[in-house]
C-alpha cells in the first residue's frame, strides 16, 4: 500500500503525471491516496462512561492491527435496542470510554494487505457479529458462534460455559470491540463479515442489514413457521417489527403483535397488518387464548429481552424487585409468558437479549413439548439473501425510522430511545 510520505512528496506526484494517459491514472490513483489518508489522529465517538451516562469524546483513530481489517469511514449507524442494555448497566464487564454501536455502514478508506475481497471507496454493511470464517462453526455457517474472534473468550466461557463470537461495541467480555457510533471503525475480517452494496440503494434502506432485519428473519426462521400458524410476538420494537414481516414472508396466516407503545402497536398494525394486544389493557394469556380458541398461538417470539416489563403481574414485580438489587441480571416476564401461551408442541423463538440467569418454568416446557430455539444471530447467512429482499421490493426496511440525528446529538438520543419519547423506534445517526 502507499504510503502517506508519498502523498506528500511532489516529486511522486509528478512521476505518476508522467504515467498517467489523459490524467485518468493519475485521478485513479490521487483518489486512491486521499481516500486512505484523509483521516486525522483523532476522531469522535460516542462511549460509555456508566450506566444512563453515554458521551461524545475525542479518541484515537482506529488503525489497521491486522492484515485481514479495514478502516471505513461510517457514513450511517443506528442506535440498538440491545444498545440500551449496556445504557441501562445490565451488561458487565463495560469499561469508561468504551465506544459504542454495532449497526453501523460506510465506505473503505483503509486496507489490509491480506484482504482480498474489497478495496478502497468500496460501500459496505458491517454485521454486527465479528467471525473468521474458517473454525468449526463459522464453516457450518453459525457465524455468531466464532470460536477465534473473540480475544477474552475466557470471561464469556466463565459465564457461560463458552464464548460466543466477538462483537462490536458490546462489553469486553465480547471482545472489547470499539464500535461503529463514530466517525470511523475497524472491522477485523474483512474478508468474511462486510457486505458490499453495489447498487445505489441510499443509507437507509441497506444499514439495517448490520442488525436487525436479519435477527428479525432469523427469529422468525427459528420459530419454524409453518403455513396456516398464528405467530404471536412480544415486542414491536425494530426487531420486533422485522420478526413481523419475516412472519408474514415464511407463510404465516395470522399474525399478533403484544406491547404497551401506542405508536409502536400502531406501526405493527398498519405496516405489519397484525392484530395487536396491548398488554396494560388486557391479560395476554386471556387474550391470546380468546383468539385462538384455547389453543394457543402455534408459534411464539419473544424479541423483548431481559428488560421486559409486565403489567403489574407478580413476577414481573420480582423480577424488578431482583434486578434492582443486582440480585438478577434479567427480567423473563415476556419468556415465561410465551412459555405459558404456547400452544401444547409449538415453538418458542428468543432474538431478545438475556444476560444472566433467572428462573422459567421448565416443568411447563417439558410437560407442553415445546422447542425454545435461541441464539444471536448468524449474520453471513442471511445478509446478502436479504439484500435481495431489498432490492426486488420485497421489503423498505427505512419503515421503521423515526429519528435522523447527528452523531453529537446520540446522548439525548439514548434517553428519547429508552423512554420511548416522541414517538421513537428507531433512530439513524451520520456521523
Amino acid at each position: 500500500m502507499l504510503t502517506q510520505e508519498s502523498v506528500l512528496d511532489p516529486s511522486f506526484a509528478e512521476l505518476l503525471r508522467s504515467f498517467a494517459t489523459e490524467g485518468i491514472v493519475f485521478a485513479a490513483v490521487m483518489s486512491s491516496l486521499n481516500q486512505s489518508h484523509s483521516r486525522g489522529a483523532v476522531m469522535k465517538a460516542l462511549c460509555w462512561h456508566g450506566k444512563g451516562d453515554v458521551r461524545v469524546d475525542t479518541v484515537p483513530d482506529p488503525t489497521i492491527e491486522n492484515e485481514n481489517d479495514i478502516i471505513i469511514e461510517i457514513t450511517s449507524t443506528a442506535i440498538c435496542g440491545s444498545d440500551l442494555h449496556l445504557y441501562d448497566g445490565y451488561m458487565p464487564y463495560m469499561e469508561s470510554g468504551d465506544v459504542l454501536g454495532h449497526e453501523p455502514m460506510g465506505r473503505v478508506v483503509e486496507v489490509g494487505k491480506q484482504v482480498k475481497n474489497l478495496k478502497l471507496g468500496d460501500r459496505v454493511v458491517v454485521p454486527f457479529c465479528i467471525s473468521c470464517g474458517h473454525c468449526f462453526f463459522c464453516q457450518k455457517g453459525l457465524y455468531s458462534c466464532c470460536d477465534t474472534s473473540n480475544p477474552n473468550a475466557e470471561i464469556a466461557t466463565t459465564m457461560m460455559g463458552h464464548s460466543p463470537a466477538g462483537l462490536f461495541g458490546y462489553s469486553h467480555m465480547l471482545g472489547g470491540f470499539a464500535g461503529g457510533q463514530a466517525e470511523y471503525l475497524r472491522v477485523p475480517f474483512a474478508d468474511v463479515g462486510p457486505l458490499k452494496i453495489e447498487s445505489d440503494l441510499p443509507d437507509e434502506k441497506v444499514l439495517f442489514l448490520s442488525d436487525v432485519f436479519p435477527t428479525g428473519y432469523m427469529a422468525a426462521e427459528n420459530a419454524e413457521i409453518e403455513q396456516g400458524d398464528t405467530v404471536a410476538i412480544w415486542g414491536c420494537g425494530p426487531v420486533g417489527q422485522f420478526a413481523i414481516q419475516s412472519a408474514w414472508m415464511l407463510g404465516a396466516t395470522r399474525v399478533i403483535a403484544i406491547d404497551r407503545i401506542p405508536e409502536r402497536l400502531r406501526l405493527a398494525s398498519s405496516d405489519g397488518r397484525t392484530e395487536v394486544i396491548n398488554f396494560d389493557d388486557v391479560k395476554v394469556y386471556d387474550r391470546l387464548q380468546e383468539l385462538t380458541k384455547g389453543r394457543g398461538p402455534d408459534r411464539c417470539i419473544d424479541a423483548v429481552g431481559c428488560e421486559a416489563h409486565g403489567a403489574g403481574s407478580v413476577d414481573a414485580v420480582v423480577d424488578a424487585i431482583e434486578t434492582s438489587f443486582n440480585l438478577a441480571a434479567d427480567r423473563v416476564h415476556v419468556l415465561r409468558e410465551a412459555i405459558m401461551c404456547c400452544r401444547k408442541a409449538g415453538t418458542i423463538s428468543v432474538p431478545g437479549v438475556y444476560i444472566g440467569s433467572q428462573s422459567i418454568p421448565i416443568g411447563s416446557i417439558m410437560n407442553k413439548g415445546l422447542t425454545i430455539r435461541t441464539g444471536q444471530t448468524h449474520m453471513q447467512r442471511y445478509m446478502r439473501p436479504l439484500l435481495q429482499k431489498i432490492e426486488d421490493g420485497t421489503i423498505d426496511p427505512s419503515f421503521i425510522i423515526t429519528h435522523r440525528l447527528p452523531l453529537k446529538e446520540a446522548p439525548d438520543a439514548y434517553k428519547t430511545f429508552r423512554d420511548k419519547r416522541d414517538d421513537c423506534i428507531k433512530v439513524v445517526l451520520s456521523p
